[in-house]
């Protein structure tokens, strides 16, 4: 037996030898021990005597199987999913939820919007003052919905990445009122049965940031207060400690927490989250680029999780990439959809590796007691419903080309090799599974992705499988299973060089405009009652006090829009300044950098201010100043600022007449246009117009 409980027949392995890093300085080590790390043509050849693998329920069963799934936020990775007009948005939501079609995803993960920069944006809070509330803000209530109409047994989780600056009472920290921000949190919750129906199942602290075990007891004292006895907790969304020592320090903070979840774990554990008896996940892993390499990183640790760290569930972040790919992480989503004005869309190789473990396993089916690491390289899993049915997944994912984004991944070698499984106690009488398989065509460019084979024959308990590397298998006695197919999307399009939004709908169905990308504060619709002229529908900024902050969020508030690669533009947008004084708003033009860079945001920004002056800056924190002076400008009165870049040379205009010009562009070449305020104020935006040459 071994330390898993499970037993291995056949032949001793030959010991595992320490591999180097893929890299041009060693390609001469590569050439001498033949490229172990590296895929091998499907001639060569397999191990002159088959390892053997026992797949055994006679002696009980491993653990509970939780599920696979992703997470949508964290920030605003779903942004412009939104906007995708029909059939393609459906198609998209098709791919990854419905059963047995694509990704078929078990839990979807959401964040809880917090008006804070939580990675590529903010996504807006149901509570931005403390005597507000509203539960049709931002877009995860929709989602979750159309989730629950694709499947309506998938598992739902709420996590905050920020919080609105009134849980602090001054300060960036969450836990100085814990109760507080326990009402915040179960607010959202009754908020989503409320207005939406939906059972929110688990509950987590605060992503990758501190937990506050006081505040742990009361969020679970809370949810019982309101009868949400059902939702359960996990912690703290970080690392496996220092939560997993103070549980086993602290009985009561040990009984409230249900779940132990760790991010990018390295499909590892460590001693103490293994002697809390709780259930471990990677409650956020993957986050790499989505192409191969992508997929070979999500094959190994959706296997390997359980294999090395005894993790029954893993939520890759992130769902879709459904944001501005120029922002951070781009494409690190299961598969992308950025272009909401072409309606094109990419079913990434991820897709058909989650399809590979979620169309042949459900939550609460077990994991077989295996060893689970094959001889030459890879691994597998089982799984049953203790009915009789049996799933098997392997990978033979090599070093080179498994790589996720973190934590580094020591070097390991992975061979062709010939696998014999004998099927013991209950799936003795199998006679044929089900087969699918991946391969991941580094060398062909040309991958073969969540094929069907012929099922395989076995016989008296037995069958071999030839295994070549960089390849998925599914084996399988259920028969539900498909490849689910769409004709092909648009093709993909470059935003529109001549885009307007006057931002005249008096109904939306989202608060947020099409295609604006909020990176610090909150722009959203408005009905200006008190404007009885052009502007009654307007877009506002209304994020008034600075967030308890998750990344580093600027100090003024932005919105992007457009294509990253535009260089001469004209943008003009009418502005109405809110706060007297020192309120202030500007336009801008090739602004390189967003997400949790959004501080050091450079391009060309031309300010207006309340007091009657203007200026015009190469940076978003208004320090770079190139052009200053007086513009007559005044708060609550309607303006018109114009802004053209050309070559290296900017120009402005107030109200369509010349302002400023000949100011030098030097900081960036190219980037995207964006609307903003001078600080978290209140302020109005209408009419937006840019062209693009």
């Amino acid at each position: 037996m071994d330390a898993a409980g499970g037993r291995r027949v056949g032949r001793p392995g030959p010991p595992r030898r320490a591999g180097v890093p893929c890299g041009r300085a060693l390609l001469w080590g590569w050439a001498l021990l033949g490229c172990a790390w590296c895929p091998h043509p499907p001639a060569a050849a397999a191990a002159p005597f088959p390892a053997g693998y026992a797949l055994d329920d006679s002696g009980g069963l491993g653990r509970e199987f939780d599920g696979i799934g992703a997470v949508s936020g964290g920030g605003a990775t779903s942004r412009l999913l939104v906007n995708y007009p029909e059939p393609y948005r459906s198609q998209i939501l098709d791919y990854l939820f419905m059963p047995n079609f694509g990704a078929s995803l078990h839990i979807l993960k959401v964040e809880i919007g917090g008006d804070g920069q939580s990675t590529d944006g903010t996504e807006p809070s149901h509570m931005h003052y403390e005597n507000d509330e509203n539960y049709f803000r931002g877009y995860e209530w929709w989602l979750m919905k159309e989730a629950k109409k694709r499947n309506p047994n998938i598992t739902l989780i709420g996590l905050p990445w920020a919080f609105p600056g009134w849980i602090g009472r001054g300060q960036n920290w969450p836990y100085n009122h814990p109760d507080v921000t326990a009402y915040y949190i179960v607010s959202w919750i009754l908020g989503a049965k409320q207005y939406h129906n939906l059972d929110i199942d688990y509950i987590g602290i605060w992503n990758e940031r501190s937990f506050n075990s006081k505040y742990i007891k009361l969020l679970r004292y809370t949810l019982d207060k309101q009868g949400l006895q059902r939702v359960r907790i996990i912690a703290s969304d970080d690392m496996w400690e220092p939560i997993s020592f103070f549980m086993m320090i602290d009985s009561e903070l040990h009984k409230v927490v249900n779940i132990i979840g760790a991010h990018y774990p390295g499909t590892k554990t460590v001693a103490n989250a293994l002697a809390t008896q709780k259930k471990l996940w990677a409650s956020e892993d993957y986050s790499t680029f989505n192409d191969e390499v992508g997929a070979g990183c999500w094959a190994r640790i959706l296997n390997q999780n359980y294999v090395n760290g005894n993790m029954t569930s893993t939520i890759a972040w992130n769902l879709v990439a459904s944001y501005y790919e120029d922002l951070p992480f781009g494409r690190n989503g299961l598969m992308t959809a950025q272009e909401p004005w072409s309606g094109h869309y990419a079913v990434e190789a991820p897709i058909w590796i989650t399809a590979h473990t979620t169309q042949f396993t459900h939550p609460g089916w077990h994991y077989l007691q295996v060893d689970g690491h094959l001889e030459d390289g890879g691994s597998y899993v089982a799984l049953t419903d203790g009915l009789g049915n049996l799933t098997i997944i392997i990978e033979t994912m090599t070093y080179c080309h498994s790589q996720c984004i973190r934590p580094p991944l020591f070097p390991f070698i992975v061979s062709p090799q010939k696998a014999t499984f004998y099927l013991k106690g209950s799936f003795y009488k199998v006679k044929t599974l089900n087969m699918w398989y991946t391969k991941l065509g580094f060398k062909s460019a040309n991958s073969t992705l969540f094929h069907p084979l012929p099922p395989v024959k076995v016989h008296e308990g037995i069958f071999s499988l030839n295994l070549d590397v960089d390849e998925v298998y599914t084996l399988t006695t259920l028969m539900t299973d498909r490849k689910g197919t769409y004709p092909d999307p648009p093709q993909s399009k470059p935003f529109p060089s001549n885009y307007k939004d006057d931002f005249n709908i008096r109904n939306p169905p989202f608060n947020e405009a099409p295609n604006f990308a909020d990176q610090t504060g909150v722009f959203e619709y408005f009905v200006n009652t008190s404007d009885p002229g052009d502007h009654i529908f307007t877009l506002r900024q209304v994020v008034v006090q600075r967030p308890i902050t998750w990344a580093s969020d600027a100090d003024q508030a932005i919105s992007i829009i457009g294509d990253f690669k535009w260089v001469n533009v004209t943008i003009t947008c009418d502005v109405y300044i809110e706060r007297p004084v020192n309120g202030g708003v500007f336009i801008a033009g090739r602004v390189n950098n967003g997400g949790i860079y959004v501080r050091r945001s450079k391009g060309l920004f031309f300010w207006v201010f309340a007091d009657g002056t203007y200026r015009v800056t190469s940076d978003l924190s208004g320090k770079e100043v190139l052009m200053k002076g007086m513009s007559g400008v005044r708060a609550r009165a309607w303006h018109t600022l114009t802004l053209n870049l050309r070559g290296s040379s900017a120009s402005g205009s107030l109200n369509g007449y010349p302002l400023w010009e000949n100011v030098t562009i030097s900081e960036t070449s190219h980037g995207w246009a964006a609307i903003g305020t001078h600080s978290f104020e209140f302020a109005q935006f209408d009419n937006f117009h840019v062209e693009a040459s």
